[in-house]
């Protein structure tokens, strides 16, 4: 499980845009976004480089740690 940092998602639309992205990088991945703290919480059998390559490339700058 990553936790990932996203400074720029501040809104429900943010929120659906990087779900949408996690999903199209691991359709069986596990996805617990907390707009209030800006964080993401994934479980995925990918590594966190590739989630957070498609978060970014959804345009939101990430920052992860593996919890």
């Amino acid at each position: 499980m990553y936790e990932f940092d996203i400074p720029n998602m501040t809104c429900g639309h943010c929120k659906g845009t990087v779900e949408k992205a996690i999903r199209a990088a691991d359709p069986a991945s596990v996805a617990t976004v907390d707009l209030a703290s800006k964080k993401v919480t994934v479980e995925t059998t990918l590594e966190p480089a590739v989630i957070g390559q498609a978060i970014e490339g959804a345009g939101y700058p990430v920052s992860y740690t593996k919890r």
